[in-house]
């Protein structure tokens, strides 16, 4: 079955117990994948490769000396879409929304679950390696979790990633599209934003987008899906051997 077009080809109302089964074999399982990934490259970047966090901080400091009061709040602003509140927030709104529209519930918890896979991931990989932030001003209140991956990056990832595979169903073309472009700038905006105001490495933010993009294809693709013709036809075979 097409990946994008899965809730479209069978929109087959799951029991909870099947798509709490589902969830847990076909996202929280390779969840642990993702979760190695991270971790394996936290490692090397606060190990092996400590050089590099150091070579890195360059873009760091070249950010810090251009900045502006108007680049500050701009990207004060671009910050907060990353805010777990704000993310939390918007998710669960669109999820009601979508509910709604859609009488789906199985198909409305994608964008919850896909942040929630990421902020697994990233609370207990921030907490293991604990990689400091980089050695300029910081323009925002360091939160009590380290540097490596970035969070906000994950979150606004995984939440706008989540919403650009939703928006493939929207059947009107032009809003489809720029629905689709504004969700994929979002987590952009956020990335450079959090490196603009000092609070992570490029690293950090690359490997929380990392994390938020498989955290969303993961919740994306976490329901057993049959195609509609298929199951058609195992009925009319059912019915035939009956």
């Amino acid at each position: 079955m097409p990946f994008l077009t899965r809730y479209e080809d069978d929109p087959s109302k799951p029991s909870v117990g099947s798509a709490l089964k589902d969830m847990a074999v076909r996202a929280v399982a390779p969840g642990f994948l993702v979760f190695g990934l991270i971790l394996a490259v936290g490692f090397l970047l606060v190990g092996p490769l400590k050089s590099f966090g150091v070579e890195e901080e360059g873009v760091n400091k070249d950010l810090a000396g251009g900045r502006t009061s108007t680049w500050d709040t701009i990207t004060m602003l671009w910050s907060h879409i990353g805010n777990t509140e704000y993310v939390i927030g918007v998710a669960v709104l669109v999820a009601l929304v979508v509910w709604w529209r859609t009488k789906q519930w199985w198909y409305a918890v994608v964008p919850i679950l896909a942040i929630s896979l990421q902020a697994t991931i990233f609370v207990i990989a921030t907490a293991i390696i604990g990689r400091p932030r980089p050695e300029v001003t910081h323009l925002d209140p360091a939160p009590p979790t380290s540097s490596y991956p970035s969070g906000h990056q994950g979150a606004s990832t995984a939440l706008y990633v989540s919403f650009v595979l939703m928006a493939t169903r929207i059947s009107n073309p032009v809003l489809r599209r720029i629905v689709m472009v504004l969700c994929a700038i979002a987590p952009v905006l956020v990335g450079y934003a959090r490196l603009y105001r000092g609070m992570h490495h490029p690293s950090d933010v690359a490997m929380g987008a990392v994390n938020g993009i498989l955290s969303a294809l993961l919740a994306w693709g976490y329901l057993r899906r049959d195609r509609a013709g298929d199951k058609a036809g195992e009925r009319v075979v059912a019915q035939t051997r009956a």
